[in-house]
């Protein structure tokens, strides 16, 4: 079942915001996403929060700043996705200009699976570091940080997902372990790295290493810090916001990294024009696609690149990456709508697939895919080594997933070799003998966790577009600024006449719509070539088109369907 329904707009937030000098449209907006106080939209560098409230922030900036004094050797272990490898680029440009001895590795997926586990540790004793830190893994690796300790390499943990109820023995930054104050929850792991190394700078500065030189400016790292943060799709709240807008900015202005600037240009964007949309559906899904199907180092390396000459070859490699990936992507998905075609999907609470011959690299795409089509909690699954198989889950508002998993593995205690993640995504192995066991486990804690209302599908807009915003300041306006996970980009809702219509593309409508104003508008709704009845209710989004060097508005709907008057009233 499919609703659709304007966001609450709290009058109190939208007339203060109004009293600010907001405009109707942007105050209506902002109010509907909770904003209090305007200053919540001021994006300068100076509010973000302080790494002091960030526990054990500052005792890395020590223990860091001592093992560069000391001259030890330091070894990054990441994660084989985007937030992964811009947390282990930024990590590596740091460090090296605070002055450390540092190098990387980062686990192969399809042989060494996620984290630090002691297999990692081994691989990494090969380079003989005396410092092991982890970016966006670590906060479950007992083993691997015991393997470390074994053979004399410190470990110290950076990331941001949720802890067991034990800790590993380490020296920990991530704002969700127990008893940090820090106010912001949602860092990446990309953004627990630039807050740990506000800390050793600061540490640095109070010891006088910078006398008589240029220090470091973090800021210039900062469209790694947005890349990570928007491909990993954690909450923007108001801290990550400033986070994105300032790396955004830097990317507009032709300042970031060599690896980003050549990924917008192998994916056929525009930096001048950088949007969080950019971001979530160009660069990420390409740096992701070396972790998917190929060795993620090779990301990295893109990032790491010191000349967009250099980068150019390996950001076109990665775009070739990313088409492989997509075309692996729609032989699974056909393949597991027809799974579930033979099944009363309406009468379930969850759904877990698994094929052997599906891509290991790939299921968290599918995943999501189905979750999004059947809107329930979806784990897909593919042979991992041996006889285990490794799932990718993706989560509905209404259950936290990895909390899910673990009172599956609670009760279940057999069934779940390891597991983590956050509440809308999550990662598991277990043997392929007892995937049926689990599947019936994880429907059994969903139904009890779910009610019949969590599983409708609910389309939250921002009402009808005023007749004077149908313009392309009002796109361009919306386009440029910070919007993402937990703060969604604009999303309207109308009735409209269809003035033409033709497919393109073979699989997407093109479409000249008229507004009750009579106002003549172009839209496109993406894979989509069914006939459009001649008068529609909308869900779209304002874009701006560019063809041919000319910039033009166009409505990009996100559903369309047969007006009725139950629409009309409900605008």
């Amino acid at each position: 079942m499919l609703t659709i329904r304007p966001r609450p707009v709290p009058a109190q937030l939208e007339n203060a915001l109004l009293t600010a000098g907001f405009s109707a449209l942007h105050a209506r907006l902002y109010a509907a996403r909770g904003i209090a106080d305007p200053q919540e939209l001021e994006y300068e560098l100076k509010h973000l929060l302080p790494f002091s409230q960030l526990k054990n922030a500052a005792e890395m900036g020590a223990r860091l700043a001592d093992a560069i004094a000391a001259g030890q050797r330091m070894l990054i272990v990441g994660d084989y996705d985007c937030d992964g490898a811009t947390a282990t680029a930024l990590g590596m440009r740091g460090l090296a200009a605070f002055g450390a001895v540092v190098d990387f590795i980062v686990p192969n997926r399809f042989e060494y699976g996620y984290g630090l586990t002691p297999e990692i540790v081994a691989l990494a004793a090969e380079r003989h570091p005396n410092i092991i830190i982890t970016v966006d893994n670590g906060i479950a690796s007992h083993a691997g940080v015991e393997a470390a300790r074994a053979l004399g390499i410190e470990v110290l943990i950076t990331d941001h997902h949720l802890p067991a109820d034990t800790l590993p023995d380490a020296l920990i930054v991530n704002p969700n372990q127990p008893e940090c104050a820090f106010p912001s929850k949602n860092l990446a792991g990309v953004g627990v790295m630039f807050y740990v190394l506000m800390a050793l700078r600061a540490e640095l500065r109070s010891r006088g290493a910078f006398a008589g030189k240029t220090e470091p400016n973090l800021a210039q790292w900062l469209d790694i810090v947005a890349l990570g943060t928007v491909a990993d799709v954690v909450k923007l709240d108001a801290n990550n916001r400033i986070l994105v807008e300032q790396g955004l900015k830097r990317m507009r202005a032709g300042r970031a990294a060599p690896g980003i600037m050549a990924l917008f240009s192998a994916a056929g964007r525009f930096h001048a024009r950088a949007s969080c949309f950019d971001l979530g559906f160009a660069l990420g899904p390409r740096l992701n696609a070396a972790g998917r199907l190929d060795d993620m180092s090779f990301g990295i390396n893109t990032l790491l690149a010191a000349s967009e000459e250099a980068a150019l070859p390996l950001a076109r490699e990665l775009d070739q990456l990313n088409r492989a990936r997509r075309d692996i992507e729609q032989g699974m998905r056909a393949e597991a709508e027809l799974a579930l075609a033979s099944v009363a999907v309406d009468d379930s609470f969850s759904i877990a697939l698994y094929n052997p011959d599906w891509h290991q690299g790939v299921v968290g795409i599918v995943a999501s895919r189905m979750k999004d089509r059947f809107h329930r909690p979806t784990i897909v699954f593919a042979n991992g080594n041996g006889d285990e198989i490794k799932g990718s889950g993706r989560s509905i508002p209404g259950l936290h997933l990895r909390d899910a998993l673990d009172l599956v593995s609670k009760r279940h205690p057999h069934l779940i070799r390891k597991f983590g993640g956050h509440a809308m995504a999550a990662g598991l192995s277990l043997n392929v003998r007892d995937f049926a066991e689990f599947k019936a486990a994880f429907e059994s804690v969903c139904r009890e966790l779910l009610n019949e209302g969590d599983l409708s599908r609910i389309i939250e807009t921002d009402g009808e577009l005023p007749p004077d915003a149908f313009v392309l300041a009002t796109a361009e306006g919306l386009e440029s600024q910070v919007w993402g996970q937990g703060f969604p980009a604009p999303v309207f809702q109308g009735q409209f006449r269809v003035l033409e219509q033709r497919i393109v593309g073979e699989k997407h409508s093109k479409l000249k719509l008229a507004t009750k104003s009579g106002i003549a508008v172009e839209a496109m709704q993406f894979n989509y070539c069914e006939p459009i009845p001649k008068d529609i209710t909308a869900v779209y989004k304002i874009n701006v088109n560019e063809f041919r060097g000319e910039r033009m508005l166009q409505l990009q709907l996100e559903l369309s369907r047969p007006f009725n008057q139950q629409d009309e009233c409900s605008l």
